[in-house]
Order: structure tokens, then sequence, then C-alpha cells
């Protein structure tokens, strides 16, 4: 396991200081707040932490409301909304500074038979095959941003089917985006853990597909400005975060200073293990 991983896996370890009260930190991160990845992550723990380890999550859905204060700790207060005899709904509101900063709803499901069908799978490269980011990241950008973004991403191997947005600023293409992506290292045989590392990775490139139309390198070039409004993720099927998982994201709107992502991310062997849609606020600065 990295140095980074381990980081990582610290902050979602969160202190419980209360039956329902859970107490996170957070990383510094590119831009001046928390990372909406990480608080939807820790989000996820604290509720599952109220939750049988029989059932995992099946759904999550989340408002991102302000940003959040990398300096200072994040309470998260579970409200239990309901325990049935196969689903269990858990409300999460996350504060700092006396505010709620993110609201989650998240239901866990007991394992059941059922109909099963899946799209398929659509044609990628294979990750081994791709660049790493540490390879990738310094062709596109200068080299102080370069290295901020691999120091951010090094819990994660994540590597680009194509050019990210930043490697083809000025030029519109498909709003079409895919990534590999696993953990750097190796993981506990934990569900919660997998679906909650799922969760922070899904925040990292998803609205990359509405740049991608416009031909904007974002975020990391500063042609853009913009944070994550909502975030809904359905987990289909059991998954590993520590071994290759695509993540095949595209843009089908964007207007009044918001774009749209859509995703969904299947393990290396082609099963349908989670479907995501974000919006966010994506503004051209003036």
């Amino acid at each position: 396991m990295t140095e980074a991983l381990d980081a990582l896996l610290d902050l979602l370890d969160l202190e419980q200081i209360e039956r329902d009260y859970f107490r996170g930190r957070s990383r510094s991160a590119l831009v001046p707040r928390v990372f909406g990845g990480q608080v939807a992550a820790q989000a996820l723990v604290a509720a599952g932490r109220t939750v049988p380890g029989d059932r995992p999550p099946h759904s999550l859905h989340a408002y991102f409301l302000r940003a959040g204060d990398a300096g200072a700790p994040i309470v998260y207060m579970v409200d239990r909304i309901r325990d049935g005899r196969s689903f269990t709904t858990r409300r999460v509101v996350a504060v700092q500074h006396g505010n709620p900063i993110f609201h989650l709803s998240a239901s866990f499901q007991t394992y059941e038979e059922g109909l099963d069908h899946q799209t398929d799978m659509p044609p990628a490269p294979d990750p081994e095959s791709l660049p790493t980011a540490a390879e990738m990241l310094p062709r596109h950008l200068p080299a102080d941003v370069a290295e901020r973004l691999i120091e951010a991403r090094a819990a994660v191997d994540l590597r680009y089917a194509d050019a990210p947005p930043w490697g083809t600023v000025g030029t519109p293409r498909e709003p079409r985006s895919q990534v590999w992506f696993r953990t750097n290292g190796k993981l506990a045989d934990d569900p919660l853990l997998h679906i909650a590392l799922a969760t922070y990775v899904s925040d990292m490139t998803l609205l990359d597909s509405v740049l991608l139309a416009h031909g904007r390198g974002g975020w990391a070039v500063g042609d853009v400005v913009g944070a994550s409004l909502d975030h809904a993720m359905w987990f289909h099927r059991p998954f590993r975060a520590d071994e290759w998982l695509l993540y095949d994201q595209e843009s089908p709107s964007a207007s009044a200073g918001r774009g749209l992502g859509q995703a969904r991310i299947y393990t290396q062997d082609g099963r349908l293990a989670v479907t995501v849609i974000q919006e966010g606020v994506v503004r051209v600065p003036r």
C-alpha cells in the first residue's frame, strides 16, 4: 500500500463522537476548498457505520451546499430514517462552522436474487497500455500544476484512454471521456470501503466531458470555474476498487452555467457495477 492510499484510508476512518455523530478531517485539494468526492465518501462511511454490515449501499443522492474549509474538521450527523426488512435508509448532514455544507441520502439493501440484465461494456483500451498520470500530465500542463495534480491523485492510479481536456484546449470534441482507475494498493475485504473509494474517485473526472464539448481545459488551466452541485450513484453489482474499473463518461447537456455528466463504471471483465450522474457549475470567467 502506498503512503498516499494509507493517508486516504485514514481520512475515511471517521472518529465517532456520539451514537450517530462522526468527525472527519480533510486534505488539501487543487482548489481552496474541500474536494467534493472526499465529503461524499466520508458521509457514506458515516451512514454505513450505522447499518448492519450485510447491507451494502445500493444508491446515494447528494447535494453540495457550501464550499468546505479544508482547515477545519467536518461533523457528519446521521439520521436513521428507516430500518426495514430488506432496505435501510439514512440521511447525513455534514456541518462546518455551524453551517451545513453537504447533504446525503443513502439506501442500503440485503442481498437478494432477482432479474438481471445490463448494457454492454463499450470498447476501451487495455489500462496497462495507457500512460500513468506521472507520465501523461507533464506533457500537457505546466510543471507546477502537473505536480500538484499528481500529488492530489496519488492514492489512485487513474489513466485516461484519450487526451484529457487540458490536452486539447481550443479544439471541441465529442463530449465523451473514458478513464481506468484503481487504488494504488490492495484494500481490505470491506464492501463499504470499496464503494466509498469509488464514490471518492467519481467526482474527479465526471465533468470532463462537459469541457470537451467546448474545447475548454478546465480547472487545471483556469479557462473555466466550477463546482459540483449534486451527485447521484447507483451500485448495481459487487466490485473492488483495487482492481481496474472503467469510468465511461459523457455529457448530454450544458446550459445556464451548469453542465451535466453521466457515466457507467464497469469491472474489467465487463460487469456494470455503478451508474453515476452529476451536475455542476461550469462558468467561463469574465
